[in-house]
Formats: C-alpha cells, structure tokens, sequence
C-alpha cells in the first residue's frame, strides 16, 4: 500500500501573485485586519481596493478577519464579515450583495488530494450568491456555490453546492427545509 510522501509536494504550478506584494500583504493584514484593535471598516476597504479587490458600498468588516489574497476577492455591496472570519481566498471569491458571513467562519478555497501520494494542492472558487448567510463556524469548502438566499447553518459543513431559498446543517451540512422570507 502507498503512503503519503510530503517531500514529494509540489505547488509549483499554482502562481498566487507577485512575492513582494505578497508579503506586503502580509503585513497590511496583520496590521489592520486581523487587528482587534481596528473597528473600522472603511480603512480596510480602502486597503481592500488598493490591493485589487472589488469591494461594494455598505460593507462592514469587523476586527480579527484573515484574507488570503484581496486580489481574487469579490464583496458585493451591504455585505457584512463578521469577527474571525478566515477567508482562505487561494482561488477566485465571490460575496455578493447582502451576504452576511457570520463570526469564524472560514471560507476555504484549498484542499490537498490524498489519493497521491505527493498530497498535490487543489484550487477551486468560493461563490456567495445574493442574500446568502454563513452561520457562525461554519465551513464552505472548495468550487462550492451558495445559491440565492440559502443558509448555512452555525457549525455546518458545506462540501457541496447549496441550492437556493434553503436551508442547510451539518457536517456534511445536509438540506433542512426551505427559507422563507416575510416581506
């Protein structure tokens, strides 16, 4: 039987931008974002845009948020990121508008094939459609698609595409019933 070898890895292949602006990055994120002592939300979309992110009006980052790479990042506008949230952004992220992602949650754009032996990197975009919510420590795995207005629940898992108008829970988050909205 094989085992894993992880002298064998190699993400050669997987070019997530210039190294100087990496480590800039680097630390412009531990300076302001992962900061508990900085409340304010409009520093760090300015920071967010110099950076190549495409940032909506109305967003509230709160203190303690870890983004991988503004430059694959996407935030539609009224969308709020709440305390400890992990955006793992190795790949393309979309938040659209009136997303709220609720406080630790992570959104992990990586994950490692252990059918090889080399434990080789997989990449896939995250997408939040309109309206969705992300529970508090909830999981949203790679090439995942949240639908309209569905709803991961606290704690939950998502490892599979979220339908629309529903609500999820679990690990694996598993379908609950339908959401509705009162106007």
């Amino acid at each position: 039987m094989s085992k894993t070898d992880l002298s064998k890895f190699n993400n050669n292949y997987y070019k997530p931008g210039n190294v100087v602006v990496r480590v800039f990055w680097y630390c412009i994120n531990l300076l302001f974002f992962l900061n508990p002592w900085n409340p304010f939300s409009f520093i760090k979309i300015f920071l967010l845009r110099l950076f190549g992110a495409k940032v909506g009006k109305g967003v509230v980052i709160k203190p303690n948020v870890n983004i991988k790479y503004p430059w694959k990042l996407e935030i539609g506008s009224n969308v709020w990121i709440g305390e400890k949230v992990w955006i793992d952004n190795l790949a393309k992220t979309v938040i659209s508008d009136n997303v709220c992602v609720s406080q630790g949650a992570m959104l992990l754009c990586g994950n490692h094939n252990y059918k090889k032996t080399s434990f080789d990197l997989i990449v896939r975009q995250i997408i939040l459609e309109e309206g969705v919510w992300i529970g508090a420590q909830s999981v949203v795995c790679p090439g995942v698609i949240c639908k309209s207005h569905s709803i991961l629940a606290v704690g939950s898992v998502a490892t599979k595409s979220l339908n629309a108008y529903t609500i999820y829970q679990g690990n694996p988050a598993i379908e609950l019933r339908e959401r509705t909205i009162a106007g």
